[in-house]
């Protein structure tokens, strides 16, 4: 079993503060890989889906689950859904098998009445500035409740894994001298350029003249 308490002192240096959403990452993630009886991933074992969005609260949630399931944005086996949710699919990608986890929107809710929130978060305090005092008792809660009273685990499912294999071919921009994987290139006249230089002012391909074009 996963144990989600392990995984904090890891998940606070990454993350750069303490929060109770990052440890409630930890608490989805941990749920969703005992639920499928898998462990962390070290290359691309699991992929997962968050339902999350931009800028917007609780985000810090990302990172808890990024680290308890080795899922990560460098692996490329986590993408954001860009819901505006909390939930997490996790998917073991040589069955398919996957479940999806959230986090219950009255535990979710409690959190907006502790003192971490009404008198620091919601008044503009980066979390990194709330005493150890007030958020450290929030912490605790999210990783002692009991998982039924912070968490939704659903039946497990299956979906369609398409292979996806992991390029190596690259060159180089024949503007800015940048190494861009070969996709990612693009045809600018007799040249081969990266996205940023055909799109920035004066260095794509001359316009062709209205006598040169007739």
């Amino acid at each position: 079993m996963i144990d989600a308490r392990e995984f904090l002192k890891a998940g606070q240096q990454l993350h750069g503060h303490k929060c109770p959403a990052m440890p409630l990452g930890l608490r989805a993630g941990a749920a969703a890989m005992n639920a499928l009886a898998v462990a962390r991933a070290k290359d691309k074992e699991l992929s997962v889906v968050l339902e999350l969005g931009d800028d917007h609260c609780a985000h810090c949630f990302a990172d808890g689950v990024q680290m308890i399931t080795g899922c990560t944005f460098g692996k490329g086996n986590i993408r954001k859904a860009g819901h505006g949710k909390f939930g997490v699919t996790l998917t073991e990608q040589a069955t398919g098998r996957s479940v999806r986890v959230v986090p219950l929107a009255e535990a979710q809710l409690a959190g907006r009445r502790t003192p971490y929130f009404k008198e620091y978060r919601s008044r503009g305090i980066p979390a990194s500035r709330v005493p150890d005092e007030v958020v450290d008792p929030v912490i605790d809660g999210v990783l002692s409740a009991p998982q039924e009273r912070i968490l939704s685990v659903g039946p497990e499912f299956r979906v369609e894994v398409a292979p996806r294999a992991e390029t190596f071919a690259t060159d180089v921009c024949e503007v800015c001298g940048d190494l861009v994987i070969e996709r990612y290139l693009r045809v600018d006249g007799e040249r081969m350029v990266c996205i940023p230089c055909l799109e920035r002012p004066g260095q794509g391909a001359p316009a062709k003249s209205a006598q040169g074009a007739a």
